[in-house]
């Protein structure tokens, strides 16, 4: 039988072990309109309809799809994404795909500029809430920085291995106290 003290480092470790765990696995990859991608959609909501029911979360990250240049991704302020200005972008990005890791709470507003803002006007905006449970274009926070590295894709070797090292703990720990 194990003395109290080795069952304390036992429950530390397994706890860290369990916390990684969930940190490792929180984070979510969506892919912005799904199979279409970050294109002009075939309506003025595409965008908004995809991201109805969606719960972004900090950490998540949304990719976009695109062939650079016939598209760009603008993070913008709520007073661009409304009118799809493209003067004063907080950051655009050229070159598709793109990956935006979430990393503020509030509404997270993005449109394309191309065409002086027509493809914008013809739906090619998405704005996100990341904080509460809806989805809506209510006022919020820009983001604050972005990440311009893909994910690794899933079930890539490096996720695989984030997910399985506490789990490798555990059972060392389990073994060498028993």
């Amino acid at each position: 039988m194990a003395n109290p003290m080795s069952m304390t480092i036992l429950v530390v470790v397994v706890l860290t072990a369990l916390a990684a765990v969930v940190q490792v696995t929180e984070a979510v990859n969506y892919v912005v309109g799904d199979s279409a991608g970050w294109a002009r959609p075939s309506t003025l909501t595409y965008y908004t309809t995809w991201a109805n029911g969606k719960n972004f979360s900090l950490g998540d990250v949304l990719v976009f799809n695109f062939a650079t240049g016939a598209h760009d991704v603008a993070t913008v302020t709520q007073t661009n994404y409304d009118a799809c200005s493209i003067a004063n972008t907080i950051s655009l990005v050229t070159a598709g795909p793109y990956s935006y890791t979430i990393n503020s709470t509030g509404t997270h507003y993005f449109i394309c500029t191309f065409s002086n803002g027509g493809h914008c006007n013809s739906g090619q905006k998405l704005a996100i809430s990341v904080g509460n449970s809806t989805n809506a274009t209510s006022p919020g926070s820009p983001p604050t920085t972005v990440s311009s590295s893909p994910p690794p894709p899933a079930g890539s070797s490096a996720s695989s291995l984030a997910a399985t090292l506490p789990l490798v703990f555990m059972t060392i720990a389990l073994a060498f106290f028993y």
